[in-house]
């Protein structure tokens, strides 16, 4: 993961955009996991939501690898 990027010639933390990757994929296991009725067993939804969100964002920013 390195530092910066740029597009179209605007810098861009690099975790900026990991963290962005990492809405749009909790978004969909949110939606997979009420479609498939999983929320049935957990008693705070958003606490649930919330941790999701760091563990997917946590994957993310170690697969990309260290800064440089």
């Amino acid at each position: 993961m390195t530092g910066e990027i740029a597009i179209g010639g605007v810098f861009l933390p690099s975790i900026l955009l990991i963290a962005i990757l990492a809405v749009v994929l909790t978004g969909l296991t949110t939606r997979l996991l009420a479609i498939l009725g999983a929320y049935r067993f957990i008693a705070y939804r958003p606490l649930v939501d919330l941790a999701l969100f760091f563990l997917i964002l946590g994957l993310l920013s170690w697969l990309t690898g260290p800064a440089a």
